[in-house]
Parts: structure tokens; sequence; C-alpha cells
């Protein structure tokens, strides 16, 4: 019983502390890149304590550990077992699946409806450009957005065009092709998977704000490596106030504003030391409940084997 309770101990720790600890962090928007990765392992650590609680709860990790044949064995020794947490644990990993499976299906099913009769609008309304690898919509909102998907596409108003000047114009876009090439927006469904799934967990809810932002971050670093940072924080300050649809990844938004005062006044990278830290740290949260898991078999496969070898 120790491993599942320290398991279920650690998910509702990392539910509860990681976002108020990752929230605080000021390195963030230095190392995007690596903050993404951090909220991906927190999330991904929360589940997999859950999960992996409820699975020890109906298979004793140490029996696993003498064995796969002794595994085979523990089988006949269920009635000694305590039947009543067995059935717990294979209803609770039975019901943390199951969550799971439902909110991949409905978010990728919705969001496929959603982007496929958008994309057939953008056929029927917008022009293509081959010249900005875009497509033009006649607007007058000042809108720039990337429809990601099997056929991706960025899309730019007339609006938004006539309103920034050519080198804004191709940051902009820069800034979406980002979006594109990193497939940001799996990213993000991965947090509305974890959202849906397991509604007002804080873990959750703060890492889906928190990768919206994150992305938008990412991107627009990308953008900057091609084109200057003056023409990105133009363009973002003539595209704050856009509406765009909900499934889309746009340049504008909420976090322009900010993100402005980022772009014309740069942090510094972090540091060697600093990186390998955030790594480690990674590291730390994906493999943390499995190593909890692993101890109680390791420990009973050394003993078994080792007493053999010595007897």
């Amino acid at each position: 019983m120790i491993v599942p309770l320290f398991l279920a101990l650690y998910a509702v720790v990392a539910a509860v502390l990681l976002p108020r600890l990752l929230g605080r962090a000021s390195w963030t928007s230095r190392a995007p890149r690596l903050a993404i990765g951090m909220w991906q392992a927190a999330g991904f650590s929360a589940v997999a304590a859950a999960l992996l609680a409820a699975i020890s709860l109906a298979v004793p990790t140490d029996l696993i550990g003498h064995g796969l044949a002794r595994f085979f064995e523990a089988c006949t020794e269920l009635p000694d077992l305590s039947l009543t947490g067995v059935r717990a644990g294979l209803a609770g990993a039975a019901l943390i699946v199951a969550r799971l499976a439902y909110s991949v299906a409905d978010v990728v099913l919705r969001t496929r409806r959603e982007r496929r009769r958008h994309a057939e609008m953008l056929a029927l309304l917008g022009r293509p450009d081959g010249d900005l690898g875009a497509v033009v919509v006649e607007h007058a909102e000042r809108v720039a957005y990337c429809l990601p998907g099997r056929r991706a596409q960025t899309v730019i108003t007339t609006g938004a065009l006539e309103s920034l000047t050519p080198d804004q114009v191709a940051a902009v876009l820069a800034h979406e092709h980002a979006h594109l090439r990193g497939r940001h927006h799996l990213v993000l469904a991965g947090a509305e998977i974890l959202t849906r799934a397991f509604p007002r967990v804080p873990l959750f809810e703060r890492a889906r704000a928190e990768l919206a932002r994150l992305v938008e971050l990412l991107a627009d670093d990308m953008a900057a490596r091609r084109h200057h940072r003056i023409h990105i924080a133009a363009a973002l300050v003539g595209l704050a106030t856009g509406r765009v649809p909900a499934f889309a990844l746009a340049a504008g938004g909420e976090t322009a504003l900010t993100r402005v005062r980022r772009m014309l006044h740069p942090h510094e990278p972090l540091e060697r030391r600093e990186r390998l830290s955030g790594l480690l740290a990674v590291a730390g949260l994906l493999a943390g409940p499995a190593a909890l898991v692993a101890v109680p078999g390791l420990t009973s496969f050394l003993a078994h084997h080792c007493h053999g070898l010595f007897s």
C-alpha cells in the first residue's frame, strides 16, 4: 500500500503546488521552449502518477520484482490479496484511461470539424498569394493567423496588409509559419485534452493558459531570427485588437502588448547552468512516477536473486 499512497500523494502535490511554483518562475519568458517542456512534463507527471497509483494498488510492485514467472504466479495469490484494493485499483485506472480517451476523441474531432469548415470558407472567400505564402481575405479588420492541420494555411486580411508595412507583414507571416513548423497546435491540444479530462485541476487549468502564452513567445523568437524585432513589435501593435477563430493561432490577441515590450527590450538568454538545471527538472518530472514504482520492484528483484546467489 505504500507505493500507491506515495504516488497518489505525488499526483495531488503536483496538481496543486506545481502550477504555483512554475507560475512564479521569472525565467520562462527567457526560454519559452524549455518552459513549454516543463509544463508538459508537469502535466504528464501528474497523470502518470495517478494512473500508476491505481495500477500498483491492483498489482503490488514487489511481486513484479521477482520476475515474469513470479508475476504470473501472483495471479493465483490474488485471493490472499485485498480484492477490494484490486478492484478499486483497476476501476481507477480504467476511469483515468477512459476520461483521457474520451477527451482525446472530443478535442480532435471537434477541432478537425471546425478547421475543415473554416478551410471551406477560405476556399470561397480567400485568394492565395504566392508571393506572401498566405491566403488573403477581403476584410477591414486587421488580422493574421494560421490554420493548422493536414492542409495548413496562413491567413491575412486586406485590412492588415493596408495598415502594415511590407517588412511588418513579412515579420508577422514568419511568426505564423513558425507556429505551423513547430506544430504548436499539438501543444495546445494536449493542454486542452487534460483540462477537459480532469476539469478544475489547478495544474491543467494554469498549464493551458501558460502554454498559449509561451507558444506565442516562441513563435516571436523564431520570427526574430530573420526579421528585426522592431518590425515584429510594430506588427503586434497593429494586430492587437484583431479577432480570430478560437481554433487558430494568431500573432495578435490578448498577449500582444506584453510581447511588444519583450521584443523591444529582450532579456538575456538562460546561461548553460540554468538551462541544464531546467532540463534536469523536466527529466525528473517525467521519470518521477516511474521511479517510485520501480524502487520496490527493483528491491525485491535484487533481494530475491542475491539471496539465491549467496545462500
